[in-house]
């Protein structure tokens, strides 16, 4: 990797809040499964010394959590089973952290092709809709990508993004591996100051309507649709388990369920998963509980992990992982690496889109999903597949 700035940027575009880490005092970075314990033991030393750390997790390292999975893990990819910055502090006034104007006139990302084409999808659902039919799995979370260009200033076009569609979970990093521009709107997990675990699940998705009234009337229709709410609830109850790994037992509880958050091209379905960590649970024990997140995964969640490695054919890379912060008061955060693009030097840009399959779910309509969730990177541009 050329030489290159390395810093952290984490933004609330909804509460106009953004914290920057730059100048890491080191990094800790895994290309290898053998280096991934060691890192986390270092992670959790670093916490201990009391460092900030902020950075992100591929979502292959979650293959390295469960014995059954490892043997998916590749060794020596580009982009890193994980790199997090050790940090004294935040850096309070930093130039990233005010806006910034894009000057080229093109886009920043051009040339977008979808890595199947409907028949190519196709395929793969109908091999996925075996296994829901034969009860392998209840729902799977099928992803492909796209391949695009990149050119330009990636710290403008992160702001510029912003203007397009405001998130609570963006992100820009740049450790080791590429580039990661995150414009994600999903709450992977939060510690409050008070040892409180919070995950917010998303599932269900839906175009926006042309004005207030066909909003109103789609939103309506989300919150009576029984495949929406199907969906949402798998995964609600694949987290309660996968939390209650880590939390005191009557602690849980599920403050929302089926609530609607909109963004400028879709609605989405979101639910509110809370409990009391125990005492003493560990950076490890907590990603080991939960990572990779329920809700991009399926249901149960090592098999449905199993049936996307074989579907897919190729890693997700920093895609569908977690990028955040851990603070030295044992506060963290960490978004759904969703609407994430990982920009490689040379100027390949490449970002997954996806939705979870149920049994119900139709092979067009999905595919048609996944190239509205890409809009958030191409805007209106024609995606060639």
């Amino acid at each position: 990797m050329t030489d290159r700035e390395r810093y952290v940027l984490l933004r609330d575009d909804r509460e106009d809040r953004t914290t920057v880490f730059a100048d890491p005092l080191r990094l800790i970075t895994v290309r290898k499964a053998a280096d991934f314990e060691p890192a986390l033991r270092a992670l959790q030393a670093a916490h201990d010394e009391g460092n900030w750390i902020a950075g992100f997790m591929s979502y292959e390292a979650g293959h390295l959590f469960e014995q059954k999975l490892a043997r998916f893990a590749v060794d020596g990819r580009e982009t890193p089973l994980m790199s997090f910055g050790i940090f004294a502090a935040p850096a309070d006034g930093h130039p990233l952290a005010r806006p910034r104007q894009r000057v080229e006139n093109e886009p920043f990302v051009t040339e977008p092709k979808a890595g199947w084409d409907l028949e190519a999808y196709r395929q793969r659902f109908d091999r996925l809709h075996r296994h829901l039919r034969e009860g392998d799995c209840y729902q799977a979370n099928l992803t492909m990508p796209i391949r695009a260009r990149w050119n330009g200033d990636p710290v403008a076009a992160f702001w510029s993004l912003i203007e397009r569609q405001p998130v609570r979970y963006g992100a820009l990093v740049s450790l080791d591996g590429p580039i990661l521009l995150s414009r994600s709107p999903e709450l992977f997990f939060r510690v409050d100051k008070d040892g409180f675990i919070e995950t917010h699940p998303m599932k269900g998705t839906a175009p926006r309507g042309a004005n207030a009234a066909e909003d109103e009337a789609i939103v309506a229709a989300m919150l009576a649709d029984p495949k929406s709410q199907a969906e949402n609830r798998m995964i609600v109850d694949l987290l309660r388990n996968d939390i209650s790994r880590v939390t005191e037992v009557g602690t849980l509880e599920v403050p929302k369920l089926f609530a609607i958050e909109t963004y400028p091209t879709v609605h989405q379905m979101v639910s509110h998963v809370r409990a009391k960590l125990v005492p003493g649970t560990s950076i490890r024990d907590i990603f080991a509980a939960l990572f990779p997140c329920g809700s991009v995964t399926g249901a149960p969640k090592m098999r449905a992990m199993e049936i996307l490695h074989d579907l897919e054919a190729g890693p997700r890379d920093a895609y569908c992982g977690a990028i955040g912060l851990i603070a030295p008061d044992g506060t963290m955060q960490f978004n759904v690496a969703i609407r994430t693009l990982s920009l490689f030097e040379g100027g390949e840009a490449v970002f997954n889109v996806g939705g979870g399959i149920v049994f119900d779910s139709n092979a067009e309509a999905e595919y048609e999903e996944c190239l509205l969730k890409a809009r958030f990177a191409v805007g209106d541009q024609w995606i060639s597949r």
